[in-house]
């Protein structure tokens, strides 16, 4: 084989290793994990009675919320943590690369399927709820963290909610919540990894103690709104039957029973 031939195979074995491992970098690379890197040694606990079931069992605990991860949908069918008056600081983070998350078994979607799709890539345990932390605050950006939606909703009626989140949990001291999209068959699809995009999401938030436990349940349409929040209250039982998930399970049954079928913000000052 004369000199040229060899060169033209050596150039042709040379381009498929890079073409495979380009390949293999964009499925298969996952950042190393910000909490080992970050981890201070600080974590947020939730009580067992608060949280609810999971449909797939992919749970996946981060040392300042707790999620259940939803392979088929690829993103979580809930996220679930507690919010603390003293989380609420105004340390200026660096928004960080979203990343996969490594206690996921199945893999997270990569932040790519939202590349061009036209959504935004909505926190459900919001960023600004963990800025107490570097390593919390960046906990929040594991793509497991996230689900796609419309920029509209997810700068107004959401944000408009989260924030009043922030206002029970500076009044109360303390409130928990547990969030996500109503995930359901025939939901419009994006990227590679075929993320679904939730036509609803759902917030339920609730304060004291198991014996005295107050509950407001909230489900919107993913799409920006000029209504009151109160007028996206719905009983608990509601957003179970749309989710398929039982929330307050651990709790006893005519207490689980009375929180759920009814709506009451007597005790929360909106």
């Amino acid at each position: 084989m004369d000199r040229a031939r060899k060169n033209k195979t050596l150039y042709a074995i040379l381009m498929v290793l890079c073409i495979i491992g380009f390949w293999l970098f964009e499925n298969f690379y996952t950042p190393d994990t910000y909490s080992v890197a970050l981890d201070d040694g600080q974590k947020t606990s939730i009580p067992s009675f608060l949280l609810p079931s999971s449909t797939t069992g992919a749970i996946a605990a981060h040392d300042h919320f707790i999620l259940s991860y939803n392979e088929p949908f690829e993103q979580a069918e809930w996220v679930a943590y507690m919010l603390k008056k003293e989380h609420l600081t105004y340390e200026d983070r660096k928004r960080p690369y979203f990343i996969e998350d490594p206690k996921v078994k199945t893999k997270s979607a990569d932040w790519r399927n939202y590349k061009g799709s036209g959504y935004d890539r909505g926190h459900l345990c919001p960023a600004g709820d963990r800025r107490f932390s570097e390593y919390a605050y960046k906990e929040t950006f594991y793509t497991s963290n996230i689900s796609p939606q419309d920029r509209d909703f997810n700068a107004g009626i959401w944000n408009r909610l989260e924030m009043q989140v922030r206002r029970w949990a500076k009044r109360y001291g303390e409130v928990f919540v547990v969030t996500g999209g109503v995930l359901e068959e025939g939901l419009e699809e994006i990227g590679e990894e075929d993320v679904d995009v939730p036509k609803y999401y759902y917030k339920i938030i609730a304060k004291g103690d198991m014996d005295d436990l107050e509950v407001l349940a909230f489900l919107m349409p993913s799409s920006e709104s000029s209504k009151t929040l109160q007028a996206f209250l719905v009983p608990v039982d509601e957003v179970e039957r749309m989710t398929g998930l039982d929330f307050f399970e651990k709790l006893p049954d005519g207490i689980e029973a009375k929180l759920e079928s009814t709506t009451t913000v007597s005790g929360w000052k909106f």
